[in-house]
C-alpha cells in the first residue's frame, strides 16, 4: 500500500493515518469539520491535500450512520481501488450500501476493537491498535485484492485479524462494549445525586465500574443506534438476572429462616456465574487468564515514586504483570498493587521490605 484516504479525523481516523504515515503510506486526511482534519495533519498523520488520482486504500472513519453514504459517494467518484470502514457496527451498514446501489465487492467492513475515553485527533495515538483485535467482515463476494489491502492496513497498525460474520460482530460487541458502556453510564448516574459523603467513599472499584461512563455521549448514541437490536437483548438478560437478585436480597431481610437461606443461595449463584464468567476473559496478550498474586505496597504521591519502585522490582528480578492504583481519599498517599507470578510474590515482598517500602497484605 502507498496511498490511502482516510475520511473522518477523529480518534481512530487520526490513530490509524498516524499509524500508516509513520510506516511510510502517503495518507490524505477529510473531514466534515475543517478544524479536526487540520489538527490531524499538524499531528504528521497526513495531508489535507486531495489525492491526485485513485489512493490504494479509502478507509471511512465517521458514524455507522453514514459509513454507507459515504462509501457509495467514494464509489461513484472512483476515489479508490479498495474500501473500508471501521465503525462498530457492521451488518447495517452493508445492508445499506447494498440498498444504495454501491458496489459491495470492493467495500469491507472492518471494526478495530480499541479506543478510549477520550475523542477526538488530539487523543490519537500511532500505537491505539497494537496488539488489538481487528474485526474483518468479507463475504463470499469480497474481492481477494479488497481483501488483502485491508490485511495489509491491519499489518502496518500491527493488530490482530479476526474474521467474523457481520451481524455475528453485531451481537459480540453488544455483550462485550456496547451494554458494558450504558451499564457504566448508569451506575455514574446514580452518583450524580447520591450524598456527597457517600461519594467520597468511593474507591477503586467504582472508579473501575464506572471509567467507561466518561466517554462522549454524542458519540455513543450514533453508535447505539446503529446497533439496538442485539444491545436491547443483552439488557433484557441482565434485566431478568436483576429482578432475580433483587428478590433474593429481598429474601434476605425476611424473617423466616428457609427465606433467608433461598435469598442467601440466590446471591451466591449470581457471585458464582460471574466469576466462572470473568475466568473466561482472555488475559495478557489475549493468552488463557492466568492467576497472579497482588502485593500492595504503601507509596506517597510524590514524584518518582512509581519509577522508583518499578526500578526496584526490577532489581529483584520480578517482571510486574499489572498494575493498578488505589488513591487515598483525602490523604497525599495511595495503595500501588502490583500483580505478579505467584512464585515471585515472597521474592518481590522481602526485596520491598529491603529497601524500605511498606507492604499491606
Amino acid at each position: 500500500m502507498r496511498t490511502a484516504l482516510v475520511i473522518g479525523t477523529g480518534l481512530i481516523g487520526t490513530s490509524l493515518a498516524l499509524a500508516l504515515s509513520g510506516r511510510g503510506v502517503r495518507v490524505h486526511l477529510a473531514d466534515t469539520d475543517p478544524d479536526r482534519s487540520r489538527t490531524a495533519a499538524a499531528l504528521g498523520a497526513g495531508t489535507e491535500e486531495p489525492p491526485e488520482g485513485r489512493v490504494d486504500l479509502a478507509v471511512i472513519a465517521v458514524p455507522p450512520a453514514l459509513i454507507a453514504t459515504t462509501v457509495a459517494g467514494l464509489q461513484r467518484r472512483g476515489a479508490a481501488r479498495a474500501y473500508a470502514d471501521v465503525g462498530s457496527v457492521k451488518g447495517g451498514p452493508r445492508r445499506e450500501l447494498a440498498g444504495l446501489g454501491g458496489d459491495t465487492a470492493s467495500y469491507l467492513g472492518s471494526h478495530p476493537m480499541a479506543g478510549r475515553e477520550r475523542s477526538g485527533p488530539l487523543a490519537a495515538t500511532a500505537d491505539l491498535f497494537e496488539g488489538r483485535p481487528w474485526v474483518l467482515t468479507p463475504t463470499p463476494d469480497t474481492e481477494t485484492e479488497v481483501l488483502n489491502l485491508v490485511l495489509e492496513l491491519v499489518a502496518l497498525c500491527r493488530a490482530v485479524p479476526v474474521v467474523m460474520d457481520a451481524d455475528a460482530h453485531d451481537r459480540a460487541v453488544a455483550l462485550v462494549s456496547h451494554a458494558p458502556q450504558l451499564l457504566s453510564s448508569l451506575l455514574a448516574a446514580r452518583l450524580g445525586t447520591a450524598d456527597e459523603s457517600a461519594v467520597r467513599l468511593c474507591g477503586q472499584g467504582v472508579r473501575d465500574v464506572t471509567r467507561l461512563a466518561a466517554s462522549e455521549p454524542r458519540m455513543w448514541l450514533d453508535i447505539l443506534a446503529a446497533n439496538p437490536g442485539p444491545v436491547a437483548d443483552v439488557l433484557s438478560e441482565l434485566a431478568a438476572d436483576l429482578e432475580e437478585t433483587i428478590r433474593s436480597l429481598r429474601a434476605l431481610e425476611a424473617a423466616d429462616e428457609a427465606k433467608r437461606e433461598g435469598g442467601a443461595a440466590g446471591i451466591e449463584a449470581v457471585l458464582r456465574r460471574g466469576n466462572a464468567g470473568r475466568e473466561r476473559v482472555p488475559g495478557k496478550h489475549g493468552a488463557a487468564p492466568a492467576a497472579y498474586e497482588t502485593v500492595a505496597v504503601l507509596i506517597t504521591d510524590q514524584p518518582g515514586e512509581l519509577a522508583r519502585i518499578f526500578a526496584d522490582a526490577g532489581r529483584a528480578g520480578v517482571n510486574i504483570e499489572d498494575v493498578r492504583i488505589e488513591h487515598a481519599t483525602g490523604q497525599q498517599a495511595g495503595l500501588v498493587q502490583l500483580m505478579v507470578e505467584p512464585v515471585s510474590a515472597p521474592v518481590l515482598i522481602a526485596s520491598l521490605r529491603e529497601r524500605g517500602w511498606s507492604i499491606r497484605q
